[in-house]
């Protein structure tokens, strides 16, 4: 299992393999009653998001000081929270989102919803490459790469810091998705994309970003 942060154009020098492990399911729920933000987070690894369900599938989870008129619609769920789910999370090490941006719409109005995700921490090699440089995903002779997800953006105040102005480290919900990474390097034993707008776009003008990626080599 490996888990390594690379910066600027530092090559990642590790050894790639064929990780093979036991992968545990973990489960989060997050009530909508006005704490509505959900975090999942792998202590090693990253995030692979299987299924999300906002509304309610039983008359159980999240009903404490519910009346039970609000509690019976056990077949309420919105179309589509997988796939946002996925966007925001997969390939990430952490993730946090506020129910509000899963629920766009009401899939049962009336009835107390809530936001079921399982996902698993599956083992991975993460770098994060500064703007400006280029992110370099290697594997040994024989393996391809397989990208799990990249984000480019900002999400702290420590990463890719040095010698920049406040100012434009600050923001840290400056978050793009992207399966770029994804596109250029699936399938080959190695792969150099740059971390710059012009690839991934501008998900926050005067912010300086980073690019992040988590993959694993493995056979054809």
């Amino acid at each position: 299992m490996f888990s390594f942060k690379l910066g600027t154009t530092l090559l990642l020098a590790a050894t790639c393999s064929i990780i093979r492990a036991v992968v545990s399911t973990e489960r989060a729920t997050t009530c909508h009653n006005g704490f509505n933000v959900q975090r999942l987070s792998c202590d090693t690894g990253v995030i692979q998001v299987h299924s999300a369900l906002y509304g309610r599938k039983d008359n159980e989870t999240c009903s404490e000081g519910i009346p039970p008129n609000q509690l019976d619609d056990t077949t309420c769920s919105q179309a589509g929270t997988t796939d946002v789910l996925k966007t925001r999370c997969d390939g990430k090490r952490e993730c946090e989102l506020n129910l509000n941006d899963v629920s766009t719409s009401d899939p049962c109005r009336g009835i107390s919803k809530y936001l079921e995700t399982i996902y698993s921490c599956l083992p991975a090699i993460n770098i994060e490459t500064c703007e400006g440089s280029l992110a370099h995903l290697r594997c040994d002779p024989g393996l391809e790469l397989f990208v799990y997800g990249a984000d480019y953006g900002r999400r702290d105040r420590t990463t890719c810091t040095y010698r920049r102005p406040a100012s434009q480290v600050e923001n840290v919900l400056c978050s793009a998705p992207s399966s770029k990474v994804a596109e250029r390097c699936n399938g080959k034993n190695n792969c150099t994309i740059s971390a710059t707008n012009s690839v991934f776009g501008d998900p926050c003008g005067g912010t300086y970003k980073y690019l992040e990626v988590a993959y694993v080599c493995q056979y054809a």
